[in-house]
């Protein structure tokens, strides 16, 4: 009997158990969802049709320190926004919310209790009843706090980085005129011109030109270009450029010249990290026979140089086989001579031209010691002036397809006044 009664009240409790369950279950499920909604990660309010608030999460009011009594049926949404939030909302966010239903990810500033700003991301949708007609308004508010201080961050890091590129520019900039010869020296009977086209800011280039007097009335002019770009370049560049002034003090002839400064670059840079350059230069001296100028020019390893004749004609100096300076022991320099007569224009250049895209993008091809032939052609007869002007003009037609700097001097011999009459 006794086991009867027991098996009887043992079936009760399995018929009972899954029903006690499903209860629990369920109770655990209501008591979730509402603890969810209540202590959430994120900030929930509902609004009616007007801005005023229905219902608001602990989560929100613990962030603005309000208490519910004080939101709920007493504030709108509104009047949780800062001034320039509030004046956002009523002409932004309220109406994009009517026409779309929804919208979401706006950057807003709430008013906490106490006063203080808290930044947040806020989304909402429009709830609508059975007829399509809209009920109320529910908002998600996500604290932006952290986000908020990373963008300060960001923006504050993104400043300094501007303030240093700007103090880079300036530096680069300062350091490049230092390379250069203020203005170039007038030589009676020559007219002059020379530009140096950067083509970045951000990096000092290695070309170099200058013009100078000798003794006996001679003159001496140079232009080169230095490999690479930045602080390693500048000081090849400096030094190439007042080794050269030196050496031509002592001994004048350009080949001997070149051959000072291959030595003095294969010296200081033979180790893992070889620094050279191409360099053409020049010795003017005054042809008081014949009239204009007689040219003795080398060339280590550089372009030729282009000479436009008083005829209209136009032709590269012939300096073949000149060897890099600083690479060997011994370079090997190539030489020439050549009689500037009145009209005939000179025009020394780096290769940052011959080498430029003419495409504006930088896409398309180079533009060669073909088409630097043609141009000059199409000048003559020119002047040192014009010349310059003609590839300044160039340059810009080149616009971002110019990726080296670009160094060009150019001498012309005026006409006697009574020829120019004629």
């Amino acid at each position: 009997m006794c086991r009867a009664d027991n098996d009887e009240e043992g079936n009760r409790k399995d018929e009972r158990g899954p029903v006690d369950e499903q209860a629990q279950f369920s109770a655990l499920l209501e008591d979730s969802a509402e603890d969810l909604y209540e202590h959430a990660p994120c900030g929930y309010l509902s609004t009616l049709l007007d801005g005023r608030i229905a219902k608001v999460n602990g989560t929100l009011l613990d962030w603005l320190g309000y208490e519910r009594g004080d939101l709920v049926g007493r504030k709108h949404f509104s009047d949780l926004l800062t001034v320039g939030g509030r004046l956002y909302h009523e002409t932004h966010f309220a109406p994009l919310l009517r026409m779309q239903g929804e919208i979401s990810g706006i950057a807003l500033e709430m008013k906490a209790a106490d006063g203080s700003r808290l930044p947040v991301m806020v989304t909402s949708t429009v709830k609508t009843g059975s007829d399509g007609q809209p009920l109320l308004v529910r908002t998600t508010v996500f604290d932006a706090r952290e986000r908020r201080a990373y963008e300060t961050e960001l923006l504050r890091a993104r400043k300094e980085a501007d303030e240093e590129r700007d103090r880079l520019k300036v530096l680069a900039a300062t350091l490049q005129r230092t390379l250069l010869p203020p203005a170039l020296a007038g030589v009676p009977g020559l007219d002059v011109a020379a530009h140096y086209h950067i083509a970045s800011v951000d990096e000092v280039g290695g070309d170099f030109y200058d013009l100078f007097p000798l003794a006996d009335g001679s003159w001496g002019l140079f232009l080169g270009d230095v490999c690479g770009k930045g602080a390693a370049a500048a000081a090849i560049t400096s030094l190439a450029r007042y080794t050269l002034r030196a050496a031509a003090v002592y001994d004048p002839d350009p080949a001997a010249i070149l051959g000072n400064l291959n030595t003095v670059l294969n010296h200081e840079y033979n180790g893992d990290d070889p620094r050279f350059c191409t360099v053409v230069f020049g010795l003017l001296t005054p042809d008081t026979g014949r009239g204009g100028f007689r040219m003795t020019l080398a060339s280590g390893g550089h372009p030729p140089a282009l000479l436009m004749r008083a005829d209209g004609t136009a032709d590269f100096l012939p300096t073949p086989g000149g060897q890099l300076i600083g690479v060997l022991p011994d370079a090997h320099i190539a030489t020439t001579t050549v009689h500037l007569a009145p009209g005939d224009t000179l025009l020394l250049h780096t290769d940052g031209l011959t080498e430029a895209h003419t495409a504006a993008t930088g896409g398309g091809d180079r533009y060669g010691d073909d088409a630097l032939l043609d141009f000059g052609r199409d000048l003559a007869p020119t002047t040192a002036a014009d010349i310059i002007d003609a590839v300044r003009d160039l340059l810009d037609t080149f616009g971002t397809g110019v990726d080296d700097d670009t160094a060009v001097l150019a001498i012309h011999v005026p006409r006697p006044s009574s020829e120019e009459q004629q």
